[in-house]
């Protein structure tokens, strides 16, 4: 796999959390050379159902130090854009799937993620989290 940013989706995050697995050290050994993204959109999803002080402090920490993609105007056009045409094909992906890609795909980054939602998302390259990440 070539070295390029990608953005961790929030469900990438809640399903090691779930699993009681450490989502900061497994993301940092696993980014390697690659670059990580996080939007506004991630951080809510995640941050939001975090129970304690000192995990939240240690995700949100991991998270400033990504690329942070701002959303701004046309982050929210195109992912109303992608919508429009996505809807017009009988393919509905919900709103924040939508500005997580949009994100993405404004500075060229992978989604990482195990939501099908992003497959139907034409030129955004999506990859699968490893199984053994969750224990399966």
């Amino acid at each position: 796999m070539e070295k390029s940013d990608v953005m961790v989706d929030s469900n990438v995050y809640i399903d090691l959390l779930r699993a009681r697995r450490d989502a900061v050290n497994i993301l940092y050994q696993w980014a390697g050379e690659r670059n990580l993204a996080v939007c506004g959109m991630i951080r809510l999803e995640v941050l939001r159902g975090v129970k304690s002080i000192k995990l939240l402090t240690r995700l949100s920490a991991f998270m400033d130090v990504m690329c942070n993609v701002p959303t701004h105007r046309n982050v929210w056009q195109d992912a109303t854009d992608l919508a429009w045409s996505l809807d017009r094909r009988g393919v509905s992906v919900p709103g924040p799937d939508l500005i997580i890609a949009a994100s993405a795909m404004k500075i060229g980054a992978a989604v990482l993620t195990s939501d099908a939602h992003f497959r139907h998302i034409e030129g955004l390259r999506v990859i699968s989290p490893p199984r053994e990440w969750f224990g399966n």
